[in-house]
């Protein structure tokens, strides 16, 4: 079985090793995929990007979440995820895409969000194949670009259309590979994936699979990319204010971050984040990002309820500050 080290190829272009960063909605934009490959991902995904917003302009799409840094172009491909019912205009938002950079596109059709499914997007086109294998053709043809797709096996449990599709997707749309979350649409992130058909699927299909879902901790990824024969593993939620577990599953450490270390990388993604989306909006954005970091280091809720209450982000940097001069202390 390859190691977690190891490259392998998607759609002609070469990955250096099989941990790549999943597609996190409304998180996964420029700095946090860069943070990513800073700990050593091979690949990483942006958030979920409307192919209708790419279509009709919508400014914060074009500039904000189609925006590539310089920096994420070492240590392996960059995809763009899309999602979108319509062929016609996946097929010109792909373009878009292709045009800002992308090395890849991956096309989400497991998402089960109802705001997303009730546009026929997402986890809706697992009911419909005929349509989903349009969407995937058309990304692929007015990109030039590999495809892959998002899958889970059905919306809910009993229901397998999504391993029906994928089938399909490799078969008609040409797609270079797929990622599959083995939960069930109407699980969400919840109860345990059903590694067993993941693995089915895997020894089945001809192209590359990435397996995602429940990859929280080192063991839990180790043990699920042993026992499905993934092609890589993806980490989503499990990665959040924790980037060492990349380093970690790659074997470029051992041990955990220290709570100097936190501090310092919090610092750092606060910087970024004003980089990216300027400071008003950086002070809001980041209140998400802080109790992924103050947990890390056991929870401080004070700090935590003050970063929630901090209306800049100077007041936010100060509390920070106050957190690094205890542990120099």
């Amino acid at each position: 079985m390859a190691s977690l080290t190891d490259s392998w190829t998607l759609g002609g272009l070469t990955v250096p090793n099989r941990v790549v960063l999943a597609p996190l909605a409304g998180i996964g934009s420029w700095f946090v995929r860069l943070q990513a490959k800073r700990y050593g991902a091979g690949m990483v995904v942006s958030e979920m990007v409307s192919s209708h917003a790419i279509h009709y302009r919508n400014e914060r799409t074009l500039t904000e979440m189609l925006r590539i840094h310089p920096d994420e172009r070492d240590g392996g491909p960059i995809s763009i995820q899309l999602f979108g019912p319509d062929p016609k205009i996946m097929r010109g938002a792909a373009a878009v895409v292709a045009e800002a950079g992308a090395d890849l596109i991956d096309l989400n059709m497991g998402c089960p969000v109802p705001k997303v499914c009730k546009t026929g997007a997402g986890a809706a086109l697992l009911a419909d194949p005929d349509r989903a294998v349009a969407v995937a053709r058309a990304a692929r043809e007015g990109s030039g670009l590999p495809v892959t797709v998002k899958l889970r096996p059905g919306r809910t449990p009993e229901d397998r259309a999504g391993v029906e599709l994928a089938y399909r997707l490799v078969d008609e749309a040409g797609v270079a590979g797929l990622a599959f979350h083995p939960r069930h649409a109407a699980q969400h992130h919840k109860g345990g994936p059903d590694y067993d058909l993941a693995a089915q699927l895997i020894a089945d299909l001809p192209v590359p699979v990435i397996l995602s879902g429940g990859l929280r901790s080192l063991d839990n990824a180790r043990d699920a990319y042993e026992r499905t024969g993934a092609t890589a593993i993806m980490l989503a939620r499990g990665s959040l204010g924790n980037p060492w577990l990349f380093a970690q599953l790659l074997g470029l450490r051992d041990d955990e971050p220290t709570r100097e270390e936190i501090l310092a990388e919090l610092q750092w993604t606060m910087d970024r984040a004003e980089e990216h989306f300027g400071s008003e909006k950086a002070a809001r954005n980041l209140r998400k990002f802080y109790p992924w970091y103050l947990e890390r280091m056991g929870g401080d809720k004070a700090a935590a309820d003050a970063l929630q209450r901090a209306s800049t982000l100077d007041d936010a940097r100060r509390i920070v500050d106050g957190l690094s001069t205890l542990v120099a202390a």
